[in-house]
């Protein structure tokens, strides 16, 4: 990895819209998407003791082990296809992970350009969460209210007729990682803040209203 590309953390509530606006920003400015929730389901679908341990934790709505994400985060900043620059999006959740990236960024000659928090309320990361769903062939993401398919049952992209949820995507289970990203992640903004690194944006607006704001962070 080098250290002359563009360097993104995006943080915000589980459902903000991080991973939305993260796909948007790594096809406009051809970074990295990195997402630390896909890359740990990838590790559950792996059947390893490593990716079971994982799944078990999110889908009880838990935080995975610091050691865990950042095992994974750092194999995949050392890949060529992340020289140009990332978007890190699902870390840091702690305090310590910051710490620990910032070492570890460090390291490998990385500096952070900026982190960009993205507001959401409550009650509207719920209804956003428990109504999601994705095609099962080709992945695209879609809604029960926000994004419908154009045709009932049918996706836009391929054409398949089978889709799922994300077994954590419950009421429930969004109520507990709201508290946990509440109690442990909140504390993450001052030690940016401090930094001079943090910006934030509102995410109730809508998803090119929002991408607008952030292009307009990074000088784009």
């Amino acid at each position: 990895m080098v250290s002359d590309g563009t360097f993104i953390v995006l943080m915000g509530p589980p459902g903000g819209g991080k991973g939305t606006q993260a796909r948007m920003l790594k096809a406009r400015l051809g970074l990295s998407h990195l997402s630390t929730g896909e890359m740990l389901r990838e590790a559950g679908r792996s059947g390893t003791k490593l990716g079971l341990e994982a799944k078990k934790l999110i889908d009880d709505g838990k935080l995975v082990s610091d050691e865990i994400s950042i095992a994974l985060i750092s194999e995949r900043l050392d890949e060529p296809c992340v020289s140009n620059g990332f978007i890190l999006d699902g870390f840091p959740r702690t305090v310590s992970q910051a710490e620990s990236l910032e070492n570890m960024l460090a390291d490998k000659g990385v500096v952070l350009n900026v982190v960009i928090q993205i507001q959401v309320p409550d009650e509207i990361i719920v209804e956003r969460i428990i109504g999601r769903f994705s095609c099962s062939k080709c992945g695209a993401c879609y809604h029960d209210k926000f994004l419908t398919t154009k045709v009932s049952g049918v996706c836009d992209v391929c054409g398949s007729t089978e889709f799922s949820r994300r077994v954590d995507d419950n009421e429930n289970t969004v109520k507990a990682r709201l508290k946990i990203y509440r109690d442990k992640t909140t504390p993450v903004l001052p030690f940016y803040e401090k930094k001079g690194l943090l910006l934030c944006v509102d995410g109730t607006r809508s998803i090119d209203e929002i991408m607008r704001k952030v292009e307009k962070i990074l000088g784009v």
